[in-house]
């Protein structure tokens, strides 16, 4: 590929190495300047040159100038064609060496394989040089948008770079026209912008003000994420998306939130209590006040603050800890994780013994602290540190086979092994309006400017295309199509249906029921509407201060879609649920409980292939076991139906964690045959695992694993109970 450099003497390029490839653009090495990389669209834009000559024209300083090194990956020349159109196709850039993302360093299990004298320090450092940037670039009115671990290297030295800058919201001060960032990661979205369509919004500092401090969270509580813990829940545990909405902070001071810390977390009292403070500010006092989120600046002095304060400990000279606590935790923590240290001692790493795999103790030894004399000098430490990785296309990722990355994690979550650490969450599994829930919304705008439509197309072309959308989960493409085919007739309310069930699977549950309200409206014998609309009510609830209100209203719209046709199975599956959902928090339970089951029995009376109603009857019959006198039997029926939805559909993975918690929990109750529940148990959640696992459904995969482990755990101590899941999972 040739490009013309924007010099006066319009130097041509001939890019022919390629260093990486992305789905917006492809990254080049410049041959006349092995300090730079050439980034060229596949598709440039007229927009995309606007944008970079702004950024261009207006720097952020970089911080970290003194030291020789790049903070900010910055665009530093536009690239034109060579067709004489003048046409921006991209820009040069620093090439950014030897650096790693920001995940390889706060990850444990990465971090003691590739860069094992980084301590606790050179994280607290890491987390300083990041808040530095951050400083930086709001100084200059930018804004970053999406902020994600993905976007941020880190070197061996703690200096960082933020790569991809060219995905920022600019804002142009000439023009004073904003060019937005249209992506995001729900993970590190703050609450105000979740489910929204990132290119419909102006950014500012206080959206990416929340992302720094889920990432200085994750650097210093060993890749935990503020969010993640063990849901207290009968369902299974919201998304992260939910979970942030609701301000649900694991750790949160100043209310009761339904997580407990993951068993594998560090303690929050290790935190330095300055630190404390800024988390608390942010997760729940800027929950509804985005700013009174700490800003970059508050949180380099914390830091500053945090880092003076460490001293170390006697027993191994890698284990920093904050003055204010009585003991250190590094060497708790490495008893815990049965005696993989998140921070090798400087022997352990000479003689290489921090890469050896655990090998089984007969006996428990209490660790002897000792004085231990230095043997290597760690790197000397930076307050700044700038590392570019062309928008992760330059930089050389820690090489992990897949199966050691999923052994590693499966060691690391259970404290029983390697520190591959992974927050526990689980899938919402809630029912969806459709029979294959998109669980993750895509948060990328598809609205950028397009042909102009054609006009020989009908509605019904639009509702056809828009169907083949959804099916294939491409939720706003089939809300564009949708619109195009109102906009041609406006009274076909099966539109308004399928677009509220697009937004209904982005989240957008006000915009669902705009739409299924609509529906009704041209049809008010739309029987499926009034289904969808009781769904999105019961959605709805999870975020309403009156819950109880959402819940009566899913109830009516179910009553209804009955009246209107009685033998829709569907509408007695989703009253069962939230009647279900009511018996939680009724003082007249037990009536809740049995109408539920009373709706599931009809819609398998209806329909006895439907395996999702034998699954939820059989989790109602498991929970109302609960205040049963005659609990054993109430089990026995719970197990009975999911036995039958398994022989329906023996893929349902949801089935077999259930199932099997259900065998745990008559061998806990000293039931009959105790060995064999337990046994049958720990099968069952295997099974469950490996579905999970060939879905690539981590989060719920960790889950089975985990209540394998908490089942095991009774009867061996932790290295036992690795060896069991190892051997199980890999016969």
């Amino acid at each position: 590929m040739q490009v013309l450099r924007s010099l006066p003497d319009q130097q041509l390029l001939d890019l022919t190495v390629s260093l990486g490839r992305g789905g917006e653009a492809c990254v080049y090495a410049v041959p006349s300047d092995e300090n730079l990389v050439a980034k060229i669209y596949h598709k440039p834009i007229f927009t995309h040159g606007q944008k970079l000559q702004a950024m261009i024209a207006n720097p952020p300083e970089n911080p970290t100038a003194s030291l020789g090194h790049i903070s900010i990956a910055w665009p530093q020349e536009l690239l034109k064609a060579t067709d004489g159109s003048d046409t921006i196709v991209g820009f040069l850039m620093p090439r950014i060496r030897q650096m790693q993302p920001i995940m390889d360093f706060y990850n444990p299990g990465n971090r003691r394989q590739n860069s094992p004298l980084f301590n606790y320090q050179y994280l607290l450092r890491t987390a300083r040089n990041l808040a530095a940037a951050f400083a930086a670039l709001h100084t200059s009115q930018y804004c970053i948008g999406d902020v994600n671990e993905s976007n941020i290297l880190v070197s061996n030295t703690a200096l960082v770079t933020l790569v991809d800058t060219d995905s920022f919201q600019v804002r142009d001060p000439q023009e004073n026209i904003f060019y937005r960032c249209s992506v995001g990661k729900p993970e590190y979205t703050p609450p105000e912008l979740q489910n929204k369509t990132f290119a419909d919004y102006d950014r500012d500092s206080s959206h990416d003000l929340f992302g720094l401090a889920v990432l200085i969270f994750q650097l210093l509580m060993e890749g935990t994420h503020p969010f993640s813990g063990i849901f207290q829940g009968l369902f299974d545990p919201p998304t992260y998306e939910a979970r942030i909405v609701a301000g649900h902070f694991t750790y949160s001071q100043k209310q009761r939130v339904p997580y407990l810390p993951t068993p594998i977390a560090p303690a929050w009292e290790m935190l330095h209590p300055s630190l404390q403070e800024l988390f608390v500010l942010c997760f729940e006092d800027g929950h509804n006040n985005p700013y009174l989120r700490p800003t970059a600046q508050t949180w380099l002095s914390a830091l500053t603050e945090a880092e003076e304060s460490l001293i170390t400990c006697n027993a191994n000279s890698q284990h920093l800890y904050y003055n204010h606590l009585q003991k250190c935790p590094w060497c708790e923590r490495a008893a815990q994780l049965g005696g993989r240290d998140p921070f090798p001692s400087l022997e352990a790493i000479a003689s290489r013994e921090h890469l050896q795999p655990l090998k089984k103790s007969k006996t428990r030894r209490q660790q002897t602290p000792q004085i231990r004399q230095r043997v290597f000098s760690p790197s000397p430490l930076h307050h700044w540190q700038p590392v570019f990785v062309q928008n992760g296309f330059n930089y050389q990722a820690a090489k992990t086979p897949n199966k050691t990355r999923l052994y590693s994690i499966l060691f690391g979550i259970f404290g029983l092994g390697l520190l591959g650490y992974l927050d526990l969450m689980i899938k919402f599994t809630r029912p969806f309006v459709s029979q294959n829930p998109y669980t993750q919304q895509s948060l990328i705008s598809q609205k950028s400017k397009q042909i102009t439509e054609d006009e020989n197309l009908t509605f019904v072309d639009y509702y056809e295309r828009g169907n083949t959308n959804y099916q294939n989960r491409e939720y706003e493409q089939a809300i564009e199509n949708f619109s195009k085919g109102i906009k041609k007739n406006p009274n076909f309310s099966k539109l308004y249906i399928n677009r509220g069930n697009a937004r209904y699977n982005l989240n957008d549950y006000e915009g669902a029921l705009v739409d299924y309200n609509q529906a009704l409206k041209i049809n008010p014998q739309e029987v499926k509407a009034f289904v969808n609309r009781g769904n999105t009510y019961y959605m709805l609830a999870d975020y309403s201060s009156d819950p109880d209100k959402k819940y009566e209203q899913a109830i009516q719209n179910f009553d209804t879609a009955i009246s209107l046709n009685y033998r829709d199975t569907e509408a007695y599956i989703r009253r069962g649920i939230v009647r279900f959902q009511i018996a939680k928090y009724s003082s007249n339970y037990q009536q809740q409980y049995q109408q539920s089951i009373a709706d599931f029995t009809q819609a398998i009376n209806l329909n006895a292939s439907k395996a999702e109603a034998y699954f939820q009857r059989g989790l109602a019959r498991y929970q109302f076991a609960q205040y049963s006198s005659n609990y054993a039997q109430e089990y026995q029926q719970a197990i009975a139906d999911f036995n039958r939805a398994l022989n329906i559909d023996p893929r349902m993975a949801k089935v077999y964690l259930k199932r099997g918690m259900v065998h745990y929990e008559l061998a806990q109750y000293g039931e009959s045959k105790v060995k064999e529940n337990q046994a049958q148990a720990i099968k069952d959640l295997e099974k469950s695992a490996q579905i999970y696992l060939e879905q690539e459904d981590m989060d719920n995969y960790q889950q089975a694993i985990s209540n394998i482990c908490v089942i095991v755990s009774k009867k061996c101590d932790a290295l036992f109970q690795s060896s069991i899941i190892f051997r199980r999972l890999n016969p």
